[in-house]
């Protein structure tokens, strides 16, 4: 007797099965994703706790191995490494808000309180360089920016529950967030256990393929370790070099400008644009020559990053083509958004890895 798979109409039933399973996926993508995202959104807390976790890991791992590592009980050391490594987090993330913030008030309320000063100072320089009041009215912008705290006012009262909305909507993901950090700390202490029963199952499911799927995750997650743990370090010298610049040549707003600038650099490829622009144009309604030194050295510390730094941090574990890292930040963005843009880098290495090392070959041999 013919099993199944043998029936002559076989084939073609799950083709029609698997052609009227994608119809109805697509007329009804819309729907299914947004069901994707509320579920996932039930679980954001414990997706967040594992990031928190996955990023402080190969801190944990370096206190294991070089500070604990004479301590032969393993569950002890793996204990006070994880300790140590989310309290070195807490103190790094204290320092930086005990020293930037208050900059960053003083800098906003400087900046409130001097704007119309600024605009002045912005119209002269235009006009100084022939871009004249007909060309560009910013008189009457001045006159209306004496009103901008009755026109917040006003604002804020007219949206009175929106505001009350967004602000509910902070508290909880204030609240997710710090439910996350308690579990990334049971995540972190759990992981051995988890890379054991998760190597257990693959093995399961794959049985001769294991090692070829084993290959894959390490190596994903070397290029993925490297870029997040790197791109934080390289912003962060980024931002350090900028405000040593500003500091020396005395300009204003070097705290503000400096996170801007640090926090941009993250983003892959157009994020340095942004901050510059940003920078710049802060810096520009201070004083025109400000804005040109600013622009000048983010250019020259952005070529240095690019041809320097970040070779030097990265290696060779991102070697992938400008032209496809372009390609794969455009589509994650439009795809994912920000997120999308974030790991764009990480992703398309990935991809790039798995082309160049099994599928090119799988395809050479037949």
């Amino acid at each position: 007797m013919k099993s199944l798979k043998d029936k002559p109409w076989y084939s073609l039933a799950v083709a029609i099965c698997i052609g009227v399973v994608l119809y109805v996926v697509l007329i009804r993508i819309t729907s299914i994703l947004d069901g994707i995202g509320t579920f996932i959104g039930y679980f954001s807390a414990v997706i967040l706790g594992a990031v928190i976790a996955y990023i402080v890991n190969p801190l944990a791992m370096l206190y294991r191995s070089k500070v604990f590592g004479k301590i032969k009980n393993e569950g002890l050391r793996a204990g006070l490494a994880n300790a140590v490594a989310f309290l070195s987090v807490i103190v790094f993330l204290t320092f930086v808000i005990v020293l930037v913030v208050p900059q960053l008030v003083d800098g906003i309320s400087t900046f409130a309180s001097n704007f119309n000063g600024y605009v002045k100072s912005l119209q002269n320089t235009l006009e100084s360089i022939g871009v004249t009041s007909s060309m560009i009215d910013l008189r009457s912008f001045v006159k209306s920016s004496n009103d901008i705290i009755d026109t917040i006012a006003d604002y804020a009262s007219d949206n009175f529950y929106t505001i009350m909305n967004a602000t509910a909507d902070i508290g909880k993901s204030i609240a997710q967030f710090f439910i996350g950090l308690l579990l990334s700390f049971y995540f972190l202490a759990e992981k051995d256990k988890l890379k054991s029963d998760g190597k257990r199952f693959l093995k399961a499911i794959f049985k001769d393929k294991f090692d070829s799927v084993a290959y894959i995750i390490k190596k994903s997650d070397k290029i993925l370790n490297r870029y997040i743990v790197y791109n934080l370090l390289d912003s962060v010298i980024i931002g350090i070099v900028n405000a040593i610049f500003m500091t020396i040549a005395r300009m204003p707003y070097v705290g503000l400008v400096s996170v801007i600038v640090g926090v941009m650099n993250i983003i892959p490829t157009f994020g340095p644009m942004i901050g510059a622009v940003l920078g710049g144009f802060l810096l520009l309604l201070v004083q025109p020559w400000y804005a040109g030194a600013f622009l000048i050295f983010t250019a020259i510390l952005q070529t240095i990053d690019g041809y320097i730094l970040k070779p030097k941090i990265f290696g060779d574990s991102l070697g992938v083509s400008g032209l496809w890292i372009l390609i794969g930040i455009v589509a994650g963005g439009k795809m994912f958004g920000v997120g999308g843009i974030l790991l764009a880098i990480p992703v398309v290495a990935i991809l790039d890895m798995l082309y160049h090392e099994f599928l090119l070959p799988f395809l050479e041999k037949r």
